[in-house]
């Protein structure tokens, strides 16, 4: 059942809110020639010319002085090969295959225990391609062991770093969450100094997570987010049909485990700021920038939420002030983005778009406040919402943010979600895949700060968002 809101917003927003939420030819064009139609050509012209700095988030830092040579060159690699993070087939995380693959893991593993298991890599400086290092032999037979290194050399103890060891780390790196650089350093190392003991212990551990999902019967259609491994995958029939890249909470904001129903989708929705949100981010950040609640659209309410008072009046600084409520009008600067996943649940928390989408190049990606930000948002509502009247077709997402019209979509089929939390698994093709431990929660230490960070640029903002 689809139900409009008002959408109390100026013209120039819904415009600003095309143009961020699309990328295709169609909607800058409508874009642009609504401008044109206010009668600011020149305002059109620059929304054409520039109309992805109008994404927070977006534009082109200025890093003079900051980046190294290197650092360029290893950008440019990094933009021209593509992210790779996401499984790879139609196996559910939640199957009988999965428990099935990762008992063949644990066994694989198993032989290599009985056999002495892998040597430790001693840390230390970076080794890298064309240089030279003692430990080079053993980081070689390291790989081979875990097969990573997929040609055997056992009489070959050359001292230098070359191409077919850089693969191999680029193997390795990829099966363990890490950026995929092909040198080993400081966020190598622990993942690769784990014993095959601990690697073993791991994977039972995350066996037990996944019969423990498996307990009750297995929906025909579900969501099920992995949060250390930073993706979802949308399940029907007992096969993926999508996967997504998702943003989760960052350490001290975990994502919950979660076993929710997703019942509504949002369309411009508003953002009503928790307490916690409120608290220990909004309030400080106003003390600082009185601008800002203006800036980003955010209105200030009484206790019970339903009377706007003028912020200009508050004392931030007085105990009264932790008593008002927030609420962020709906448009491309919402924290929300353009849609909301309506999933009730005792956390509060839910799945949304996002305007900061650069943050989904990152390989890591805990940065929310505890909700879930879904990349390609809108491929997921309209498999979400695929047996609703008038749906069927895929894009109709689309076509109801470029009408700027708010829309709430009560479904009338109701989808499962999970929020889960599995940092070890195995594929049909028998690679074993380990994830950090982002939260502790396997007793591991937290590796989530040495991940995918480029040492060349500065870590992303922790932003106001849920």
């Amino acid at each position: 059942m689809l139900a409009f809101r008002a959408a109390a917003r100026p013209f120039a927003s819904l415009i600003a809110g095309l143009i961020t939420s699309s990328g295709r030819p169609a909607a800058l064009a409508m874009a642009v020639a609504a401008l044109s139609l206010l009668g600011n050509p020149a305002q059109a012209q620059a929304a054409q010319a520039n109309w992805w700095e109008s994404i927070t988030g977006s534009g082109t830092p200025d890093y003079t002085g900051r980046r190294s040579e290197d650092g360029d060159r290893e950008r440019a690699a990094r933009q021209a090969e593509p992210l790779d993070d996401l499984r790879p087939d139609a196996m559910p995380m939640r199957s009988d295959e999965m428990i099935a693959a990762i008992d063949a893991a644990i066994a694989k593993y198993q032989q290599i225990a009985d056999s002495g298991g892998w040597p430790v890599v001693p840390p230390g400086r970076m080794m890298r391609e064309g240089e030279d290092d003692d430990r080079v032999p053993l980081l070689r037979r390291r790989l081979q062991m875990s097969g990573d290194m997929r040609t055997r050399n056992d009489g070959y103890n050359s001292y230098t770093f070359d191409g077919e060891l850089t693969d191999a780390v680029k193997r390795y790196q990829r099966r363990n969450g890490l950026r995929p650089t092909g040198r080993v350093e400081r966020s190598t190392y622990p993942a690769l100094n784990m014993s095959v003991d601990q690697r073993i212990a791991q994977l039972r551990m995350n066996l037990g997570r996944i019969r423990e999902l498996m307990a009750n019967p297995v929906e025909e259609r579900y969501v099920l987010v992995n949060v250390p491994a930073f993706q979802l995958e949308a399940v029907q029939k007992y096969e993926v049909q999508q996967r997504h890249r998702v943003i989760v909470g960052r350490t001290e904001r975990q994502s919950p485990s979660v076993k929710a129903t997703i019942r509504a989708l949002n369309f411009f929705p508003y953002w009503r700021v928790p307490d916690s949100v409120a608290h220990l981010d909004l309030i400080p950040r106003l003390l600082k920038e009185p601008d800002y609640l203006q800036n980003e659209k955010i209105r200030v309410l009484d206790a019970a939420g339903v009377k706007e008072i003028d912020p200009q009046t508050v004392n931030w600084t007085a105990p009264e002030a932790q008593k008002l409520k927030f609420r962020q009008d709906p448009g491309p600067q919402n924290a929300l983005g353009l849609v909301r996943i309506d999933m009730p649940n005792e956390h509060t928390v839910y799945m949304h778009d996002t305007p900061m989408k650069p943050l989904f190049a990152q390989r890591s990606r805990a940065f929310s406040a505890g909700c879930v930000r879904v990349e390609g948002v809108f491929n997921l509502v309209d498999w979400l919402a695929h047996y609703e009247q008038g749906w069927g077709e895929p894009g109709r997402a689309q076509q109801i943010v470029e009408a700027g019209q708010a829309v709430d979509v009560t479904l009338t089929r109701p989808v499962p979600v999970y929020f889960v939390y599995i940092t070890a698994w195995a594929e049909r093709d028998g690679d074993v895949e380990f994830r950090p431990d982002i939260y502790g929660r396997d007793g591991a230490v937290d590796q989530v700060a040495e991940m995918d960070r480029d040492p060349s640029e500065p870590a992303p903002a922790v932003t106001l968002a849920p």
